[in-house]
């Protein structure tokens, strides 16, 4: 019998689709309405921090709310594939995890077992759901349309994890192989060398694995916008644009600099 329950991620409906979802890197934003500029300035999905930046988890929890009734998917980076707090933050509204510094099979199956309920992972069913709005679900078609609706994003981030990126690929429940192009030139011991023939190398071979195993190649961590628009021609669909501290600093700096200049003038 078909599941009784539909929640569609909005995210993983158009990355079904073959189309590119773009994520704001939220660091800073505090408050749900960083949902609503996301969405207003072009966006599909917002990429909370908690990896490095300080967020409460009822924080989170308010921001996903808002996310959800705009139609935003509120995804959040965690601190590890052992992150206690994974199932906390998805039974509380939020839609996806981002798992960094993934390396070996062994991880991506952690991250796995985090963030899907069985059989496919470990996560702990809860007594309600707010996506549900709080509706009385019958639990089989919950868990069922929790799992499907859930986006596992795992990163690539360390020279063991390209090397191993053909076995995390291919591991079940995850849906996006994610490179985080900071920490992986860092690792490869050229930090910042965006760009270069080595992390167009590395970009180009995870991208090509993830889709040969039938996963959503991500890249994040370089802004220059020629080369994201070179990463999705070659297959890249879950793209981090910028974070809402480079948005605010970008548009603070273009219009004091403007202002001085016209004093000047």
């Amino acid at each position: 019998m078909a599941n009784a329950v539909s929640i569609p991620n909005s995210v993983k409906e158009l990355l079904k689709a073959g189309k590119v979802a773009l994520g704001m890197n939220v660091r800073i934003a505090r408050s749900g309405d960083i949902a609503r500029i996301a969405k207003s300035s072009g966006h599909d999905f917002i990429f909370i921090d908690i990896q490095h930046s300080l967020f409460t988890i009822e924080t989170i929890g308010h921001i996903a709310q808002v996310a959800l009734g705009c139609g935003i998917a509120p995804l959040v980076r965690v601190r590890s594939c052992d992150d206690p707090d994974t199932s906390l933050l998805l039974d509380n509204g939020v839609t996806g995890i981002v798992f960094p510094d993934i390396s070996t099979v062994a991880e991506a199956k952690r991250a796995v077992n985090r963030a899907k309920f069985p059989p496919i992972g470990k996560r702990s069913v809860s007594g309600s759901y707010p996506i549900f709005d709080y509706r009385a679900v019958a639990m089989a078609d919950a868990v069922q349309a929790l799992n499907d609706n859930t986006l596992v994003v795992c990163m690539i981030e360390t020279q063991e994890g390209l090397q191993n990126v053909e076995e995390i690929a291919a591991v079940d429940g995850i849906d996006v192989i994610h490179v985080g192009s900071n920490d992986l030139l860092a690792a490869m011991g050229r930090p910042g060398t965006f760009g270069s023939p080595e992390h167009i190398a590395a970009l180009d071979r995870v991208i090509s694995v993830t889709k040969a195993y039938g996963k959503i190649p991500g890249v994040g961590g370089d802004r220059n916008i020629n080369r994201q628009a070179g990463f999705i021609r070659k297959g890249a669909r879950f793209i981090t644009t910028n974070s809402d501290i480079a948005f605010i600093m970008a548009e603070a700096s273009r219009v004091t600099a403007e202002l001085r200049k016209a004093l000047e003038d």
